[in-house]
């Protein structure tokens, strides 16, 4: 085993399953049909190089994301847009994949989306056509249409429920014609 030193001036046990181990040097990640490769050495590099210069940075998330942060108010519509992260006050029409709303978060409008995750307030129409999730800080109210329900203790939800969040819906309408 080869001993390096850590971030932190410790010593520790390197292992092949470590990210830092000479033995798994090189790390390789896709994004979005990119493939990034980085060469790491047993210390933490000042800088660090990729075998694909025009290559963006790996992340775990691909596509297009917009973070609204604290103390920021939008107003308008939002399109194209992968994932949205309200940390801020957002009054808007939008049609996204993904909607993060943050405990101190608010989002007031009509939101057409896959997922949501709400910590925060929301008020409006809401159409998830797959998943809505309401954390124990978050309230969800307004006019509300879900594929799919999970509520933590104390999230409060409160409104025009249906469930059927879009696809449903529309098979149901092509069945029947």
């Amino acid at each position: 085993m080869l001993r390096s030193e850590s971030l932190f001036g410790k010593r520790e046990t390197s292992s092949t399953n470590s990210p830092f181990s000479s033995a798994g040097n090189s790390v390789s990640s896709s994004t979005g049909g990119n493939v990034t490769s980085v060469n790491k050495p047993n210390q933490y590099p000042s800088s660090v190089s990729s075998t694909t210069a025009s290559a963006p940075a790996a992340t775990e998330e691909t596509g297009s994301k917009l973070t609204v942060g604290p103390n920021i108010k939008v107003k308008g519509e939002i399109e194209d847009c992968d994932t949205l992260v309200v940390e801020g006050k957002v009054q808007a029409t939008i049609n996204c994949r993904v909607v993060q709303i943050a405990e101190r978060g608010a989002f007031k409008g009509s939101a057409e989306i896959d997922l949501a995750e709400i910590r925060g307030e929301f008020d409006g129409d809401l159409t998830v056509r797959q998943k809505l999730v309401i954390y124990a800080s978050g309230k969800v109210t307004g006019k509300i249409r879900y594929g799919k329900l999970v509520i933590e203790e104390g999230g409060q939800l409160a409104g025009d429920l249906q469930v059927g969040g879009g696809h449903e819906q529309k098979d149901l309408l092509q069945k029947t014609a």
